[in-house]
């Protein structure tokens, strides 16, 4: 319930935004959320920093000419960090030190990220207040008096229709839970400035219904458009600073803080630079950003609230928005504060880093559906893998073959049971490219491991070994070479060490690593070493 203090000025949200002017061409620019530090990280925060890390690795490789922004970090401000100091006897500067977990693990997992940023930055708070001021001079602040619940765990409030009321068992008191996240909510009485979130709805609305595009899976596009077809609440975007005290002051009052999550969206301004000096600055520093990657469970944070700031800046919306699934533990979200997490340092020292990229990218890759964490389905990819990749270069590289090779260079290599292969080659290079642009990584993957199964049987079928036909086997080193190649392109946004690896042993430039060798016939490669790529 709000109860509205101040008069509502005179202001047009139909303006359009200004456009940004400039002829230099727009990296691609890539986030992912801004996590909390409020204990160390587990499996989601890996499956959110590698789908970003793919996307950013694959758009390098397509278009190096034009640069890439991948920016991640950690939201160090909010009533959980406040908390999570206290209970460690810790002040919240102090703690939020613990973010460089976060870090670490990005250096760990080989994340090739541009910028970290953390919201305690000197430049974030004076970005977050610059808007602030921005907001509130068009009137789209005001100050009102909200009554309603609020989760610390997710750092949300939330209205009477989006709670649900638990009884008391013998083992349990009475609570209230969010209806989306299940996590325990407080009611509060609150005097707090609140967004005229209302003023943009139709706009929104109009931006999701003629843009199929703009959000992914299509769900969260039907449950967003669903949300703003009804009218909608102005949102409370400050809480009392005698109720959290570790966050941005809200600029001219110093006993209210900026709501966390209003703090948290900004950083992906402040990471490229806003204010820029000019509004033509935005589309050469990156903006609109590209390709946003979030948990599903901050969706509204992402699709309204966010948008909903940018039409206020008259800065163009994000191009896309990736709402990924969950992984789980026995059909349960992974949390810290469940305690069912998996470790993903553990997980990657176990098996090594780039077979958990591989693992969370073949069954993490589709994004509709919540995926199951099991050491048994990672040890079965990862063992799948180093059979169609690893041993088969071994195989392919044996000094039998490159012996036998090596004595008849000259005859023609034409066997026709490699023809479904040759053509297997000449298409994986689109087809990963049409499947990245309709951000199906898994289906992307897929491409490749099939056609790498392919060149194993047939090998197996041809039997270069035994010399018995020394066409039919230079036919099949040149070919099983040429699908390797290819293959190490094409998985180098996915496992970055292993394919640097394999084109390094198979000679090939540096310079013909780009996406526009991947096609068949477009590289080349040297003297060819057999070597253990994992």
């Amino acid at each position: 319930m709000l109860r509205r203090v101040r008069a509502l000025r005179l202001i047009n949200p139909k303006l359009p935004y200004r456009r940004c002017q400039s002829t230099q061409a727009k990296p691609f620019y890539v986030t992912t959320p801004i996590f909390y530090p409020n204990a160390v990280p587990h499996i989601g925060h890996l499956y959110s920093l590698l789908i970003a890390d793919i996307f950013h690795r694959f758009h390098a490789l397509r278009n190096p000419s034009t640069g890439t922004h991948f920016v991640t970090g950690t939201d160090e401000h909010g009533m959980k960090i406040q908390r999570a100091a206290q209970a460690k006897g810790l002040a919240p500067q102090q703690f939020a030190i613990i973010s460089a977990f976060t870090s670490k693990l990005s250096e760990a997992a080989n994340i090739s990220y541009t910028r970290f940023i953390r919201t305690t930055e000197k430049t974030h708070e004076a970005t977050v207040q610059h808007i602030w001021r921005e907001m509130n001079a068009q009137g789209l602040i005001y100050k009102g008096t909200y009554t309603g619940w609020y989760s610390i765990t997710d750092e949300c409030f939330y209205t009477d229709s989006a709670v649900t009321h638990v009884p008391a068992t013998p083992t349990t008191p009475a609570h209230t839970i969010s209806n989306e996240t299940s996590s325990v909510v407080e009611h509060t009485v609150e005097s707090n400035y609140m967004f005229r979130l209302s003023a943009f709805r139709e706009r929104l609305l109009e931006h999701y219904t003629s843009s199929p595009q703009s959000i992914f899976p299509q769900k969260h596009l039907s449950d967003t458009i669903a949300f703003l077809s009804s009218p909608v609440q102005d949102i409370s975007i400050s809480r009392p600073r005698s109720r959290l005290t570790w966050g941005i002051p809200v600029p001219d009052d110093p006993e209210h803080t900026i709501y966390v999550w209003i703090d948290a969206v900004i950083s992906y301004l402040t990471a490229i630079g806003y204010p820029w000096p000019d509004q033509s600055c935005g589309l050469p520093n990156g903006w609109p950003v590209d390709l946003q990657i979030i948990g599903k469970d901050i969706v509204r944070f992402h699709t309204v609230y966010l948008p909903a700031i940018l039409l206020a800046l008259n800065l163009p919306l994000q191009k896309r928005i990736l709402a990924h699934a969950h992984w789980t533990s026995s059909q349960k979200k992974m949390s810290k504060s469940l305690g069912n997490t998996t470790d993903p340092f553990e997980a990657m020292q176990t098996y090594g880093v780039d077979p958990i990229r591989y693992f969370m990218a073949t069954i993490g890759g589709n994004f509709r559906d919540d995926v199951d964490w099991s050491d048994i389905q990672v040890k079965k990819e990862t063992i799948e893998l180093r059979n169609v990749l690893g041993n088969f270069f071994l195989r392919i590289g044996s000094p039998k073959i490159r012996g036998i090779v090596e004595q008849n260079p000259d005859l023609p290599a034409e066997d026709s049971r490699y023809d479904a292969l040759r053509e297997a080659i000449r298409l994986v290079p689109d087809g990963v490219a049409v499947d990245f642009n309709a951000l199906e990584v898994g289906a992307a993957l897929r491409r490749v491991i099939e056609m790498l199964r392919l060149a194993n049987k047939t090998m197996t079928d041809v039997e270069p070994w035994t010399g018995k036909d020394p066409a039919a086997t230079l036919t099949s080193y040149n070919v099983s070479v040429e699908a390797l190649r290819v293959a190490g392109i094409c998985l180098q946004p996915y496992i970055p060490g292993v394919s640097g690896r394999l084109l390094d042993a198979l000679g090939v430039p540096h310079d013909q690593r780009t996406w526009s060798h991947a096609s068949a016939g477009s590289g080349t490669v040297g003297k060819v070493e057999a070597v253990k790529l994992f």
